[in-house]
């Protein structure tokens, strides 16, 4: 009956996916069948990572995160965890051989967020690849699982593509991660004196990342690509809008794409994909 105790578990990271992330949800449902709860299962893990930091505010978050660390290792060690949302991880971890640095690189960034930081950009590189980019190396894992070869060439693409991600999140955030939170990510920034010349600057960062990150999806096995795409052409879309507007208008209210937008964009690109135009 393990396989049974395994196809629950999975079910609890699919549900906590769907719940938290109607975009990542969408996405996913477009990859082929074999990649999708593998992929469930990665999302569910640094969901509820991130919880700990972002939520549970009257409890002791340091030692919610040690304690989370500590039993993410000894899942994936013993290769079995009560827990179901690490269960279903460690099995991931386990069949798609993806490396424990990847694992403490995004705690140690969940960790970051617990801590006053003043972001130079030494800090500011570490949390992306940690928060982001270790994410899409994750997913990469299973896309190319077995083939090493292929995973190092692509391996920058997913980088790249995980981080313009990020600091579009970043973007559209700061205000509640400077007044609600404490945070402040973008390197020596100062919300008072930040205004749209800087906006600019960092949405120039962005489109580098982006254009690197749409060369590696394009590069996809095919049974991935659509999904990897649809959620690109997602944030791609939120990002225009945020260029868009003054920096003011971001402080003033939280940047989104409604769902109609998206029920088009999908529509869209789906046709496109069918005529083997992507």
């Amino acid at each position: 009956m393990m396989s049974l105790y395994s196809d629950v578990c999975t079910e609890c990271s699919k549900l906590i996916t769907n719940r938290y992330s109607t975009s990542f949800s969408l996405g996913i449902r477009l990859f082929a069948k074999k990649f999708r709860s593998p992929i469930y299962s990665i999302y569910g893990f640094v969901r509820f990572a991130d919880e700990i930091v972002d939520t549970f505010h009257n409890y002791d978050k340091k030692q919610l995160l040690k304690e989370f660390r500590q039993e993410t290792k000894k899942a994936i060690d013993q290769k079995l965890s009560l827990n179901p949302v690490l269960q279903s991880f460690q099995e991931v971890v386990n069949e798609y051989d993806i490396d424990m640095e990847l694992i403490d690189a995004f705690l140690d960034s969940m960790a970051m967020d617990l801590e006053d930081h003043h972001y130079d950009w030494a800090l500011y590189k570490k949390y992306i690849y940690g928060s982001a980019e270790v994410v899409g190396l994750m997913c990469l894992k299973v896309f190319l699982k077995n083939n090493s070869d292929e995973y190092q060439e692509l391996k920058p693409y997913a980088m790249a593509l995980g981080s313009a991600f990020q600091k579009i999140n970043f973007l559209r955030d700061i205000k509640d991660d400077y007044y609600e939170k404490g945070r402040s990510y973008f390197p020596d920034l100062d919300l008072k004196k930040f205004n749209d010349q800087d906006k600019k600057n960092i949405e120039e960062d962005i489109s580098i990342d982006f254009q690197k990150g749409l060369a590696g999806i394009l590069k996809l096995p095919k049974g991935a690509k659509f999904g990897v795409y649809i959620a690109y052409i997602f944030y791609y879309h939120l990002f225009k809008k945020i260029e868009k507007l003054s920096f003011d208008k971001i402080l003033a209210e939280r940047v989104r794409i409604k769902n109609r937008k998206k029920a088009y964009l999908l529509a869209k690109y789906s046709l496109k994909n069918s005529l083997n135009l992507i």
